[in-house]
Order: C-alpha cells, then structure tokens, then sequence
C-alpha cells in the first residue's frame, strides 16, 4: 500500500470517528420513543415539534442569538484596529499587547468565568445584558484578532504605499485600500466570534439569572432533569445552524481567501 492511501485512510477514520457521536445524535433526535435510547424504537419529528413548542428553549435561542450579533460587532470593532496594528504597524511592545488580547484563551473557562462573576457582581452587572455582552466580548475579540491579523497581514504593503504616493492619508489607505481586500477576513471573523458566543455554555452558567438565559444554559438545565430525545433534537439544531453559518462563509469567500491564503 502506498504511503499517499496510508494517509488517506487515517484521514477517513478520523473524520468518521469525529462524526460518530453527531450521527447518533441525530439517529436518536428522530426517535418516536420517550427516552433516549438507540436504536430508537420508530422514527418521528415529534420531538423537533416539541422543540418548537417549548416557550422557555425559544426565548433562550432568541436571546443567544441576539447576544451572538451583538458580540460579534464589538469583536470585529474593537478587534480591527488591534489586529491592524499588530499586523501593519512596527511599534514597541507589539508583541506584547498580541499575547495579551490572547490571554484569554489560554485560561480554563471555569477560571475565566469565575473571575467574571466575582468582578461583576459588586458592579451589578451579573445575569445583565451587558455583563453577558462584556464576558462573551472577552472570549470572542481574541478569535477576531487572530483572523483578522492573518488577513491583514496578507495584504502587500506596497499597495498601501502606491496610495499615499497618490495623495492619500495613511488612515485613507487603510479605511479604502487594506480594509476592502482584508474584508473576507472580517466576515470569517464575525461569523467566528458569532458561533464562539452562541456557543458558550461555561462562562454564561455563572452570569445568566433566573430571567435572563442563553440557550446552552437552557439545553444543560433540560439534560439534568430530563432523558427525553427532546435535548437531541435541540443538539441537532445547533449543529445546523452551525454548519449553515461555515458554509455561509465558504460560499461567499472561501476559508482560504478568508485567512488571507492564496
């Protein structure tokens, strides 16, 4: 056997063993039983029909979705000119400041979301809208900066450079020129940090109240006290939307454009 179909093979066992466990997911979403059980007794879309139906799952998907967005705007703002300097620009410190806006994500979210909690709650903000926008925001501007970082730093300087020679400002030539060619960056970027946010079970377990939740939250707190295929139902959902939101990027740049790779 050659060593190009060894290769092969060990990727098609890869790929299966990490698309198991979504498969029997989405088997036992279908099931017509009333535990969770494979094989499922019967198939049936009652349990998509009761995800519909459940007031307290939908309101928590209305909020993480609005939340999502809301994230995924403040990370592409405050994480664009971030990734522009660390990218474009030589200063002191450069390095520096890149470690910190990724030190974030070198912390467990246990640590991170208890840290979250007891910093926000004297300030009033726990189970908030702000504190949820605040603590998603923390997790997600790292991501945005390290795309949108890559995409900037595609970008020939010499271009930059061809439009102040024409008159431009330097501000000019970043808003006219890098900006628009780097802008599959940003939108892999949003789409990202959107799916980051929605996403987020860990640090959103100590900030949510008892009015205030996100659609993890909701799905954990259903899988504690219920065995119903229902949470199933509610898996394959995400993984959709999930999937839509990938492939929504690959058809509209490309991952590999997106990253700034030709």
């Amino acid at each position: 056997m050659r060593p190009g179909w060894v290769l092969r093979l060990a990727a098609i066992c890869g790929y299966a063993l990490l698309l198991a466990p979504a498969l029997l997911v989405c088997a036992i979403s279908f099931s017509a039983g009333d535990f969770l059980t494979f094989p499922p007794p019967g198939l049936s879309l009652r349990w998509y029909a009761a995800l519909v139906s459940n007031a307290e799952l939908m309101a928590a998907l209305r909020n993480s979705a609005v939340l999502a967005a809301v994230v995924a705007v403040i990370a592409l703002l405050a994480g664009g000119p971030a990734a522009y300097a660390i990218a474009r620009l030589d200063f002191p410190g450069r390095g520096a400041i890149a470690g910190f806006l990724a030190a974030p994500l070198l912390l467990p979210t246990l640590v991170l979301g208890l840290a979250l909690l007891l910093a926000l709650q004297p300030v009033k903000l726990a189970a908030t809208w702000p504190g949820l926008v605040l603590a998603h925001a923390m997790v997600a501007i790292p991501f945005a900066v390290r795309i949108m970082t890559t995409a900037f730093g595609a970008v020939p300087k010499d271009l930059e450079e061809a439009a102040w020679t024409l008159g431009a400002t330097p501000f000019q030539a970043a808003l006219r020129v890098t900006l628009p060619i780097a802008a599959p960056g940003a939108i892999a970027a949003g789409a990202l940090c959107f799916l980051v946010s929605f996403d987020e079970t860990v640090i959103s377990l100590f900030l949510v109240g008892p009015r205030l939740s996100t659609l993890p939250v909701e799905m954990f707190r259903y899988a504690e006290n219920r065995t119903d295929p229902l949470v199933a139902a509610l898996a394959m959902t995400l993984i959709i939307v999930a999937l839509a939101v990938v492939l929504l990027v690959e058809r509209l740049v490309g991952f590999t454009r997106a990253v700034g790779r030709n």
